[in-house]
């Protein structure tokens, strides 16, 4: 079997990845969470994974059904590294909701027209109509990370994305839309080990681009990009959320409980909705943490 990209990401696994990342790698069992300052030695047993999941997506149901009747509108931006879990986790949250009012944006790059707009404006064009949950698998926040990294923009238009951002936001959610903000933040050693079971797998080779192999050399300056995006972007308006997703089943069912909590539907049951795991769940401090960076205070 051809392996997508030449077997570059074996390649850098084998020659250039830190050797406590590949030390890391090779010695856990596929439950092991190979961070070592992760709370938790391993993932959650599927069996209390999915009697959890089950209870809140019977919520989450409930919930789209009052997003419906009261002509609401919600957007839900998911944002990470590669690899960190958000398509995984948006899969989860719309699996058992009507497809009709509850659609995925993940946008291209932008084309040759829609480069000379307003930024905001083919994001704008996606956003959430009456009744409407609408989840950005990837969003605005792509010139606040991935451009800045690959040089896709200037200091100058990322500057001026930092201005607009929070004011855009904020004329989101005066107008009445719900807005929720997801960073999910995996580990070195995780991101590695998940790019390298899609490389194997021939059933997920379209899920690896340049861009993920590539980015595999850059994750200092992924670190520093992503701090200063969180520390200019979390506002009283639209709060970052950070969720540490190396256990993709702890991040999922934290992603479903915040969204459950933030909305004010229905017939809410509060036991199967649960409470907030602060060991995975917090603000920006809570990336700077996990990460070693520093970020902005919760």
């Amino acid at each position: 079997m051809s392996l997508p990209f030449d077997g570059a990401i074996s390649a850098y696994f084998q020659h250039d990845a830190p050797e406590h990342i590949r030390e890391a790698i090779r010695t856990a069992d596929k439950d092991d969470i190979l961070e070592p300052d992760h709370p938790y030695p391993a993932r959650m047993r599927r069996k209390e994974y999915e009697s959890q999941l089950h209870a809140m997506q019977i919520e989450l149901v409930k919930l789209q059904a009052w997003t419906k009747a009261s002509g609401a509108r919600i957007a839900i931006v998911f944002e990470g590294r590669d690899a960190a879990g958000k398509g995984g986790t948006i899969k989860r949250l719309r699996e058992n909701l009507n497809p009709r009012g509850a659609r995925v944006v993940a946008l291209p790059k932008p084309s040759d027209t829609e480069a000379t707009q307003w930024y905001f404006q083919r994001y704008a064009d996606h956003l959430p109509a009456a009744g409407e949950i609408v989840f950005f698998d990837r969003s605005w926040y792509n010139r606040g990370v991935v451009e800045k990294v690959f040089g896709f923009c200037t200091d100058a238009e990322r500057d001026l994305f930092f201005d607009q951002a929070p004011a855009f936001e904020k004329m989101l959610v005066q107008d009445g839309i719900i807005l929720i903000k997801f960073w999910l933040n995996v580990g070195r050693a995780e991101q590695l080990r998940r790019f390298l079971s899609r490389e194997s797998d021939p059933l997920k080779h379209w899920k690896l681009s340049w861009i993920d192999v590539e980015g595999l050399k850059k994750w200092d300056e992924y670190s520093s990009a992503i701090s200063e995006t969180l520390a200019r972007t979390h506002t009283d308006h639209a709060p970052w959320t950070i969720i540490r997703s190396d256990d993709k089943r702890r991040a999922r069912l934290a992603a479903i409980r915040r969204l459950l909590d933030a909305v004010p539907y229905v017939d809410k049951d509060a036991k199967a909705i649960g409470a907030v795991d602060p060991q995975i769940v917090g603000g920006p401090g809570l990336w700077a943490d996990a990460s070693g960076d520093q970020a902005a205070n919760d």
